[in-house]
């Protein structure tokens, strides 16, 4: 099988992931609508910069109105949904927010998945629905706790795709990335607030500096997606994808630090860190489940995928207000 001539949706195609999804889509051959939140400036997130934008049939709409959702799935064989609010720090303040984009979003994708009898849907989860891991390396059957309303939404929304398969037979897979870093991140994710801030100055200013995270360079998540869509014996399924490999924030910051060849003062501040109880302190992926169905495995070093978003963040630095801490 292949992706050459599939009509294909991908939502939340402005995002971070998303946009190199797109890239890699038109890059497969497939013809690629891409989904982006309406705003006022008629803006495509990052798809506005992308050299394959030409190549894309961009349509502006919300993931919360159902009737928008509906009509770009129209005449698409495969969905790939990542459209979501993610940012952690910012769920605390705005819970409500998240529930309607990250539940009745998808809910909205589900019943026109059901109604429209789509091939396939590639739904995709977050490792943070573990919450902290009782066991490593964590594979598919870990018990999920939500630990943030952020994760929570995630949760709920990994359980109506479940619940949509066997209800209703539709299509699904649930892809569950662990921190995935890259070019384009925003500076709520972790890498690039440390890139930015060696960019800066000399000193790091961090929240807790223990938890232990599990880094995947984006076109390696990205290439699980496409794998994902053509995949036999995945539909119904959740598949980690994610390296094998842990390090601390702390130890993270040393790494980068010595690649751009600075020394760095961390101070942690208070309002950087999780509510008490909240705090996910350590994930490390099985992704066994990948590698045997998707043949999928990590094709980009860590340390090759932190010099190349180090590159595209010193190459940009308008995208990042180091001095300002991103929810």
């Amino acid at each position: 099988m292949t992706l050459k001539g599939k009509h294909v949706l991908v939502t939340g195609a402005g995002g971070f992931i998303g946009s190199h999804l797109t890239e890699a889509l038109v890059t497969e051959g497939a013809q690629v609508r891409a989904f982006v939140r309406y705003n006022a400036n008629g803006r495509w997130g990052w798809l506005d910069d992308s050299p394959e934008k030409e190549r894309v049939q961009v349509i502006l709409g919300d993931i919360c109105d159902r009737d928008s959702i509906r009509n770009a799935m129209e005449d698409c064989a495969i969905v790939f949904h990542l459209a979501a609010l993610i940012a952690i720090p910012y769920s605390y303040e705005a819970p409500h927010s998240y529930l309607r984009t990250n539940v009745e979003g998808t809910l909205n994708v589900l019943q026109s998945a059901r109604e429209l009898k789509i091939e396939r849907l590639v739904h995709t989860s977050t490792s943070e629905a573990y919450g902290t891991a009782r066991y490593v390396p964590i594979d598919e059957n870990h018990p999920l706790q939500a630990q943030s309303p952020y994760a929570a939404t995630k949760i709920a929304a990994d359980k109506m795709v479940e619940a949509f398969h066997r209800s209703y037979d539709v299509p699904a897979v649930t892809l569950r990335p662990f921190n995935t870093f890259g070019p384009r991140q925003s500076a709520r994710a972790i890498v690039p607030t440390i890139v930015s801030q060696c960019l800066a100055g000399e000193t790091l200013r961090l929240g807790n500096l223990s938890p232990m995270r599990d880094l995947n360079y984006v076109l390696n998540t990205v290439e699980g997606f496409l794998k994902a869509a053509l995949a036999e014996d995945v539909i119904g399924r959740v598949i980690n994808l994610g390296s094998g490999q842990e390090i601390s924030i702390d130890d993270l910051a040393s790494r980068i630090a010595a690649i751009m060849g600075q020394r760095m003062t961390i101070e942690q501040e208070a309002n950087r860190e999780r509510p008490p109880g909240s705090e996910v302190d350590r994930l490390l992926a099985d992704a066994t489940l990948a590698s045997d169905l998707l043949d999928w495995k990590p094709s980009t070093a860590f340390d090759d995928g932190l010099r190349l978003t180090i590159d595209w963040i010193r190459n940009h630095p308008d995208e990042y207000r180091s001095e300002t801490y991103a929810r």
